[in-house]
């Protein structure tokens, strides 16, 4: 930020909208300037290198100068959703050590904050963002005071690369969150999230669709894409509306897009004639495995193709479908240079082609760029993971001939029925093409004679009725399209799915 802010300040870093249409622009001068008010300010409340910063910012502009802010000084960021309670404050408090949390004071979230700062006498430097809170540091009034010019320190204080920067609670769908703790080097290794998958220039606008409060952000509106000197586009929505998503895309002339597949799925549907997509040069997903039927009506509805890529918040992206990659539906492409990976059976073994293996990245000469520390202050969890010389993923996937691979489940997802080890995932891929499917999960459920059989859960379609024919119907037709042993033996309709705050599916809570 402060290379293109001080080389090239007039740059264009950010475009801002508001949910009720206000617009800012932010130069890469302004993020320099902003930054260093809000670190000369940081430090004035007492926030040092190494103390715990939790950030609760919506998609608000503020998010951006705070985070690298708290980068110059050395202090750990840990960004977190809005729809969080008292008790999930309370943990995530106590379990990092915070110390401090800015916090938006749009809706009721910073009461929950504020009742649970109450319980939790360590965090002792309460922020409020986007509006004034009482009791708290009110960040737009206050910081503006202080000085534009960060001096860095000389004194040997000033950040190294393998200390911490960054944390993230993970998605908890069996226990409570663990944190991912990630050192300095990690946003280096975006430089290949943004250059080489996103397929970003300095001169378009790439807009990710993701909330500050999850990975995904710093994925695609942060740290990559700057470091390409490329401008970010932020809409700062509460409710996802698919029709003013296209409208941004179409008055802004956005050039690179990424979303995951449920945003696809709601784009489909909507009517893409009424908009003029044709600043669309490149369009990316990730953050759950994609579809081969959201693949295919993407294409036809816009001619592009969609470059799937997976990682998870422990790592950057890890496997993708690169820059001059042909994509194949249903495949999240190839390993990325960063990573040494390996897929790997129950005994530690290679597995071959077409036969699924546990996603493993070699550590044994040391962790690549990108891949976390630990989880922090949980060595029990980190050497769960972390053991003979790789980093176990808890991701299933298969290769094919050419090197692709493909999304099977997580290992505790498998289902092992007669003998045969089932991944829900195409299942479900299968499900999802017929029209009745709005939402589905495929579990195992037990079964005397064969173990375990497959369940499917499914959330209908508008216009449908749950009935046993529609039943048989949905069973027939997985039958024609996988392996009849994979068809849905049981199948429940149910008006929604049960799933943790981030959306992923509870399949633990399913399969109970």
């Amino acid at each position: 930020v402060d290379y293109y802010g001080t080389e090239e300040p007039e740059r264009r870093a950010m475009i801002w909208i508001s949910e009720n249409g206000e617009e800012k622009i932010f130069t890469f001068g302004d993020m320099m300037r902003l930054s260093a008010k809000a670190a000369n300010y940081f430090k004035a409340l007492g926030i040092r290198k190494g103390d715990r910063v939790l950030l609760v910012l919506r998609r608000h502009w503020e998010f951006w100068p705070i985070i690298v802010a708290l980068h110059k000084i050395g202090a750990i960021s840990i960004p977190a959703t809005d729809q969080l309670k008292e008790k999930d404050f309370v943990y995530r408090f106590d379990a990092a050590g915070v110390s401090a949390v800015v916090c938006t004071a749009s809706g009721t979230v910073i009461e929950e904050a504020e009742a649970a700062a109450k319980r939790c006498p360590q965090v002792t430097v309460k922020i409020s963002a986007n509006g004034a809170h009482e009791g708290w540091h009110f960040f737009n009034e206050e910081f503006a005071e202080y000085p534009s010019v960060y001096n860095r320190p000389t004194d040997g204080s000033a950040p190294k690369r393998d200390e911490l920067m960054l944390m993230y609670f993970t998605s908890g769908t069996t226990a409570y969150p663990k944190i991912a703790a990630h050192e300095h080097t990690y946003a280096l290794a975006h430089f290949v999230t943004a250059k080489w998958w996103h397929n970003v220039r300095k001169d378009g606008i790439h807009f990710t669709v993701a909330e500050t409060g999850w990975g995904k952000a710093v994925w695609g509106k942060l740290y990559g894409q700057w470091l390409c000197g490329a401008c970010v586009f932020t809409y700062d929505f509460v409710r996802f509306d698919q029709e003013k998503v296209l409208g941004m895309i179409e008055k802004y002339r956005i050039t690179t897009f990424c979303a995951p597949p449920t945003i696809y799925r709601f784009m489909i549907k909507a009517d893409l004639s009424k908009h003029d997509l044709s600043s669309l040069e490149y369009i990316t997903t990730a953050g759950e495995a994609v579809n081969p039927e959201v693949f295919n009506q993407l294409k036809a509805a816009t001619g592009h193709l969609l470059m799937e890529g997976f990682g998870q918040t422990e790592t950057t992206l890890t496997v993708a479908n690169l820059v001059g990659m042909t994509p194949k539906p249903g495949s999240m492409g190839k390993p990325t240079p960063i990573y040494k990976l390996r897929l790997v059976s129950d005994d530690g073994s290679e597995t071959p082609m077409g036969e699924e293996g546990e996603i493993c990245i070699d550590i044994s000469e040391g962790r690549p760029y990108g891949l976390f520390r630990e989880y922090y202050r949980d060595k029990a969890n980190t050497d769960a993971v972390m053991h003979d010389g790789l980093y176990h993923t808890g991701d299933m996937a298969y290769r094919d001939e050419d090197g692709y691979l493909f999304f099977v489940g997580r290992t505790d997802d498998i289902i092992k029925s007669s003998g045969y080890r089932i991944g829900p995932f195409e299942i479900e891929s299968v499900l999802m093409e017929h029209p009745a499917v709005l939402e589905c999960a495929v579990t195992g459920v037990p079964d005397p004679t064969r173990g375990q059989v497959v369940k499917a859960t499914i959330v209908l379609t508008k216009g449908y009725i749950a009935g046993d024919d529609l039943k048989t119907e949905i069973q027939q037709f997985v039958k024609n399209l996988t392996a009849p042993y994979k068809y849905p033996r049981v199948i429940e309709f149910v008006e929604a799915l049960p799933k943790t705050i981030s959306g992923k599916i509870r399949r633990t809570e399913l399969r109970k």
